[in-house]
């Protein structure tokens, strides 16, 4: 076991003293968030913890296997809490309603693996070389001495998994297939667990897979590659934007392509971007960076007030800078 870290020293103590916890992640959850929110709520609950679970965005049904009891709520006015944790969350405007509704409280504590992390938090324990916040949390798991249960085991796994493109990105390391073996022989159910992720889809999220592969464009001599999400593809899908979750790993997976972009207009005058990269020599983190948003080197987002057009011109010209290796600003 590594030496514990003096930041998780400080948040052991003062999570050792709350006896009410909140726990909180970003907008628009995906695997590592909810693995990590759950995992963590399973396991301060058997500490004897009084424990509440918000997402603003609540679970997708997607990662509803990690989440059967529906313990993730939208979050509510008028709680107190003597210690509010914050999980996979760069940035404490990402948290949405989450942050609103949890300032009466004693503590707050901020766990996360961005090395875009804004330490919003009273204790911030910020490690960018796990590939996944579920890393993290099984390590704390380790140091706190809280035992590793089926459901936690299930719900770490997965975080693990899904942030590291089931052990495909170059950010898995050597000690994430040991934690993912470790996983298994706590009880993860791999087999139920990639049925449902990885190989269970809705006739609607394949209908927004034929929209992007009928409407992506190349550009840059096809290193490339883009494509746009509105509402009305969402309507003509009859899907919801949870569903395009993993749809950006389609088209960056193209031979040839370097940084994959997801363009998505969430509301009139609001983009969402969503950005991937192949290659060691472009971060996308210091792309996103540039629209408010931030990320990993491989991985990144951001939302940022624009029209269509303007905001492709310049997410597309901050992208071509990178893979001509000139300098962002």
């Amino acid at each position: 076991m590594k030496p514990t870290p003096k930041s998780v020293q400080d948040l052991l103590e003062a999570l050792k003293e709350a006896k009410t916890v909140c726990i909180v992640g970003h907008i628009r959850p995906d695997g590592d968030c909810i693995g990590s929110q759950v995992g963590l709520a399973e396991a301060l609950e058997q500490a004897g913890k009084t424990v509440t679970v918000w997402n603003d965005d609540g679970c997708p049904d997607k990662l509803r296997i990690l989440d059967p009891d529906r313990r993730v709520k939208r979050p509510q006015s008028g709680h107190q809490f003597d210690a509010v944790v914050a999980t996979d969350c760069a940035s404490f405007e990402r948290l949405g309603r989450c942050g609103e509704h949890t300032r009466d409280r004693k503590v707050f504590i901020n766990i996360d693996h961005h090395a875009s992390n804004t330490k919003y938090a009273d204790i911030n324990w910020i490690s960018p070389r796990e590939p996944s916040t579920g890393e993290l949390i099984y390590q704390l798991c380790g140091w706190a001495g809280w035992k590793i249960n089926k459901r936690i085991a299930n719900c770490l796994f997965a975080a693990v998994s899904t942030d590291t493109g089931s052990f495909q990105y170059a950010t898995t390391t050597p000690e994430t297939l040991e934690v993912a073996s470790k996983l298994v022989s706590a009880g993860a159910e791999l087999g139920e667990l990639c049925e449902e992720i990885y190989q269970s889809y809705p006739l609607t999220r394949v209908r927004l897979l034929r929209h992007v592969y009928s409407k992506f464009r190349l550009t840059h001599d096809n290193r490339t590659a883009y494509f746009w999400l509105r509402k009305a593809d969402y309507s003509r899908a009859g899907a919801h934007s949870e569903e395009s979750e993993g749809l950006i790993d389609h088209i960056r997976a193209i031979e040839g392509v370097v940084v994959a972009i997801m363009f998505e207009e969430t509301e009139p005058g609001l983009i969402r971007l969503s950005l991937r990269s192949k290659s060691n020599s472009v971060n996308v983190s210091d792309i996103a960076a540039l629209f408010g948003g931030g990320g990993h080197k491989a991985a990144a987002g951001a939302r940022f007030q624009g029209t269509p057009v303007g905001a492709q011109r310049r997410v597309l010209a901050a992208v071509k800078k990178a893979l001509a290796g000139k300098p962002l600003k």
